[in-house]
């Protein structure tokens, strides 16, 4: 089970500039959907990356899913060289995203993001219009479904 507070505490303790998307994002929000990892997309600045790899190594981050044994190492060549990651961690489960669709990179994501405390932690979050503008240009049906429930909460925010 992914422990959600202690990864977000390790990025925002170690200074890594992210912006909080994906399912937690959308627990930000209000959703009661249930979500199983940390969706972030982060700056790729060569000193943002170098604190990315310093704060994730004592946690032990592995690409989810390759098979066991597959040499991986992510440190600063690896995040110069990638872009998306999607890790297993000491801590569960992260997805380090460079980009994502409907969206963009980092810089594109932050006017439409602001700072918020969550599980004890200071982060910048993606603000409910753009998570659903995301969500709907991913395109996955488990996308839809939380695209209809945050509408719906966006709705009531506009009547309330």
């Amino acid at each position: 089970m992914t422990q959600f507070g202690h990864l977000l505490a390790l990025l925002s303790k170690s200074g890594v500039e992210f912006i909080l998307i994906g399912g937690v994002a959308a627990w930000a929000h209000g959703s009661s959907r249930a979500t199983v990892d940390l969706d972030v997309v982060y700056e790729r600045s060569e000193a943002n990356l170098k604190r990315i790899a310093d704060a994730l190594a004592s946690i032990h981050p592995y690409l989810r899913g390759a098979p066991p044994g597959l040499p991986f190492r992510l440190d600063l060549q690896t995040l110069r060289g990638g872009l998306n990651f999607t890790l297993t961690t000491d801590l569960g489960s992260l997805d380090l995203l460079g980009e994502i669709a409907g969206g963009g990179g980092y810089e594109n994501l932050l006017p439409h993001s602001s700072v918020m405390t969550m599980l004890d932690a200071s982060c910048r979050c993606l603000n409910l219009d753009k998570l659903i503008e995301v969500k709907r240009a991913a395109g996955r049906p488990k996308d839809f479904e939380a695209v209809a429930e945050l509408e719906g909460m966006r709705n009531e925010r506009k009547t309330s």
